[in-house]
């Protein structure tokens, strides 16, 4: 939504009256968060990839509880829900917002986008910062580890009981790190091309276990596996809350934009009412210390 900043400057004879539409300065926000620094925030702005259109980012296939049914245009899961109030605070419609699907590991790669934010569980970190722009947050998570009820490893309570696990992780997500610096595993993880290859894995006896970000080990847990068992939750980088933000062009003139109705939306209570109703069942995993 777009601002009016109206500048007066009188002198003894006349009155000059200075109009300027332009966006709020950008909000404060984390070193990784980026943007022009006089943006135009209209649904006509110069600074989307199509005018008139917001067009929104995520992978194929969009898994619960970010989304539903594969389908992130219905405004149904967390993250399709989020995307829709972001544009409602930028003046779109549900009638203005286009969806595309842009593979997870492409998101951050350097270059063209052909969207103007990409909504997808994607961590904010200083690496990837390099060749895109970040919003300020929308949701912070935990990393969360899923096994099967006859494992060995399902009574696990600590770290250290997952020493010699067999883990899974997807690629180009920053679970891969997080095993390596907080399990310390005897065997370097397994990376699979998508969430489904690993559960098919676990499933197979080719792992013990599944890291990825809570919500999701949730979803897995109800919906993929028949006799999962979800061993806990573990923060990541050394106490440092991993946190997932909308993933916008580098250097974009709608960075601010999306900070400033993101703003709006956590001063309005929809981020928390929206976390409640499609996140909650996320607290009551214990947390594992190593």
């Amino acid at each position: 939504m777009s601002r009016t900043r109206i500048a007066l400057a009188a002198s003894a004879a006349t009155a000059l009256v200075l109009v300027a539409a332009a966006c709020a300065p950008q909000p404060k926000s984390t070193p990784q968060a980026g943007g022009s620094a006089a943006p135009t925030c209209t649904t006509d702005s110069p600074a989307l990839h199509k005018r008139g259109r917001l067009t929104i980012a995520t992978d194929s296939p969009a898994y619960e509880p970010w989304f539903e049914d594969n389908t992130p245009s219905n405004g149904k899961g967390f993250e399709s829900a989020v995307a829709y109030a972001v544009a409602g605070k930028l003046g779109f419609g549900p009638d203005k917002v286009q969806w595309v699907i842009e593979p997870f590991a492409h998101s951050y790669a350097p270059g063209a986008k052909s969207f103007d934010f990409d909504i997808n569980q994607i961590s904010v970190t200083p690496e990837r910062a390099k060749a895109v722009d970040f919003s300020t947050p929308y949701y912070t998570a935990n990393q969360a580890i899923l096994t099967v009820g006859d494992s060995k490893f399902a009574g696990a309570t600590s770290l250290e009981g997952l020493k010699d696990a067999r883990i899974g992780v997807q690629v180009a997500t920053t679970s891969y790190q997080a095993v390596l610096d907080q399990l310390k595993p005897s065997n370097r993880p397994s990376v699979f091309n998508t969430t489904k290859d690993e559960v098919n894995a676990l499933k197979n006896g080719q792992i013990d276990a599944i890291v990825t970000d809570l919500p999701t080990v949730f979803y897995l847990a109800g919906a993929e596996l028949d006799n999962a068992k979800i061993i806990g939750q573990f923060g990541y980088a050394g106490g440092t809350p991993e946190e997932f933000g909308l993933l916008l062009p580098k250097d974009s003139g709608y960075t601010a934009c999306v900070n400033q109705a993101l703003e709006a939306l956590k001063a309005d209570g929809t981020i928390a009412k929206l976390t409640t109703q499609w996140l909650s069942a996320s607290a009551n995993v214990p947390e594992l210390k190593p």
